[in-house]
């Protein structure tokens, strides 16, 4: 492999531009040569949700058996773990997992997943319009399906087209709430500058299968816009690796940003795709300056993590006063994207090792898990020079609307310490009071979570360390009751840099604010009167929240 790093150097300094090279791909995963690039765009109304629908309203479907193979691609992995990766992929000629359509009356769609960021492994046309998809598991392992990603061609207009997921992992879902798929359509895209938008009727999430572990099937009908299109169908905005090299490029290319940051390798994952590392401050050094460490993407399906992080490091490096003070305030390492490998191949959760990275912190090897095991290093460096005021990871959530935190409350502090824990994600919700929901927060740290970021980074010394979670769907907050669109989710990161500012203010006023209020919130959940004393801070942080 090349050379990991440049020379460090400090923002402000003269540097050679740093680009990601093309993505790297193991071995046995077939990669198409067109490359998928969609336009951004924000729908000019909210999107709705869909009134959830119950299991008992799930439409009848034919099972696969009645139905024909249309599409299957399943990657011929060699052995049960990663063993080498290349630019591009397989090596040699493409296979043609999709059945040759019979001529044009043929009205069969032409699927296809091998792309960055794909997912999808077998469709099964059971109807004329109708067909049952599987998912594929996250690579080198038999679970984990949950992000989708995939093309259709050769749409017809008028039919209501119906599809089903048959092998969804996860027992609950936002899609049993009201959440719809993503839809793009590449004719309305460049002819009336459409990206991205929620489509989808009779939305259904149910269990399917009855065997052990059950499966659960995801169904909604759809008409195309066009026919004869190129369709993609996702699970949430997608954001690939490629997307994150055009961003570092075009940064790099300004000189005005690219004054006030320094772009490096933290490290090589297992694909030997480079991990960025962005170091932001203002000029004059960074003497006396406190440190703020922030993360996304150690879950590759997870992308709205990576749109809000965009969202703040759009802010971060713009010429806004605030951003302009914040710069001045701290130096601000950011890894935008922890699992490129994941990322690349559409995995849901897992890296190239086969297992979940932010559960691998307190044990992690450089050579399984290089991406968390150089953060943790990165961190416990800094910790040595600087104090870290917030490490903060960005991830999305299947299950609850909104967006809220996971902060650290170990039961053994004093009062002031777990009232502290509280303050930020209280100061968030009145900055996002349409989008987050400090209720849905939690701060107990149970043993399963010990090897996440979150926690690890509260025991290396960070005294305040999250988890942001953004829901895959929306916000049901302030008369909303819609999907989060694009600028919804970059929206965030300008929010979290607002509430940064506010949570280190010289002037205590907003801190006490906010002291008091977490205090009698805690109160009223225990059952006593505000001001009435400490009782709560008796009660272990499951018993708060239970």
């Amino acid at each position: 492999l090349a050379p990991l790093t440049q020379p460090w150097r400090s923002p402000g300094e003269p540097q050679a531009p740093f680009s990601l090279p093309a993505p790297r791909w193991p071995v046995e995963c077939e990669v198409i040569p067109e490359t998928i690039e969609h336009i951004e765009w924000v729908p000019p109304k909210p999107e709705l949700f869909y009134p959830p629908m119950g299991p008992e309203q799930a439409l009848y479907t034919l099972s696969e058996e009645q139905g024909t193979v249309v599409y299957h691609s399943s990657p011929a992995l060699q052995g049960s773990c990663f063993t080498r990766a290349r630019v591009g992929g397989a090596p040699g000629p493409l296979s043609s997992p999709a059945a040759p359509l019979e001529g044009p009356q043929d009205t069969t769609l032409l699927f296809e997943s091998r792309f960055e960021s794909g997912n999808l492994q077998k469709a099964t046309k059971v109807g004329p319009y109708e067909y049952v998809l599987r998912l594929r598991p996250d690579l080198y392992t038999a679970k984990h399906t949950q992000w989708f990603y995939f093309r259709v061609q050769n749409t017809r207009r008028e039919p209501l087209y119906r599809f089903t997921i048959a092998n969804m992992a996860k027992p609950k879902s936002l899609y049993g709430q009201g959440l719809r798929p993503l839809l793009y359509s590449q004719q309305d895209a460049q002819s009336r500058g459409i990206g991205w938008r929620r489509v989808g009727t009779d939305v259904c999430y149910y269990r399917g299968s009855a065997g052990e572990p059950p499966l659960f099937r995801l169904s909604w009908t759809v008409r195309f816009p066009h026919d004869g299109d190129t369709c993609f169908f996702a699970a949430g905005y997608p954001y690939t690796y490629s997307d994150l090299g055009r961003y570092l490029r075009a940064l790099a290319a300004d000189p005005a940003r690219s004054r006030y940051c320094t772009v490096r390798a933290l490290c090589r994952s297992l694909a030997g795709n480079a991990v960025p590392l962005l170091t932001i401050t203002g000029p004059g050094g960074t003497a006396g300056k406190r440190a703020v460490v922030a993360s996304a993407r150690v879950h590759p399906g997870e992308s709205g993590g990576s749109w809000a992080m965009r969202g703040f490091l759009d802010f971060l490096l713009s010429p806004h006063e605030d951003a302009r003070l914040l710069r001045r305030l701290f130096v601000f390492k950011v890894v935008p994207m922890l699992n490129p490998d994941g990322v690349v191949v559409g995995n849901s959760r897992c890296s190239l090792a086969g297992r979940d990275p932010n559960r691998a912190y307190g044990k992690a090897l450089p050579g399984s898990f290089p991406g968390v095991w150089h953060l943790r290093a990165m961190v416990q460096r800094v910790l040595a020079e600087r104090e870290v005021v917030l490490y903060c990871d960005f991830h999305g959530h299947s299950r609850k609307n909104n967006v809220f935190m996971y902060g650290c409350d170990g039961g053994g502090d004093g009062t002031g310490t777990r009232l502290r824990q509280r303050v930020f994600p209280l100061m968030l919700s009145k900055n996002a009071p349409d989008k987050f929901s400090f209720s849905s927060c939690k701060f107990q740290v149970q043993k399963s979570k010990e090897g996440t970021g979150r926690v690890s980074m509260w025991r290396l010394g960070v005294s305040h360390s999250y988890t942001l979670e953004v829901a895959f769907s929306g916000s049901t907050l302030g008369g909303r009751s819609s999907h989060f669109s694009v600028e919804d989710l970059e929206s965030l990161g300008r929010l979290l840099c607002d509430t940064l500012l506010d949570f280190c203010d010289p002037a205590p006023a907003k801190l006490q604010q906010c002291l008091v209020e977490a205090d009698a919130l805690l109160q009223r959940r225990m059952g006593g009167e505000p001001g009435s004393g400490g009782s709560w801070n008796e009660v272990s942080p499951s018993e708060l929240e239970s």
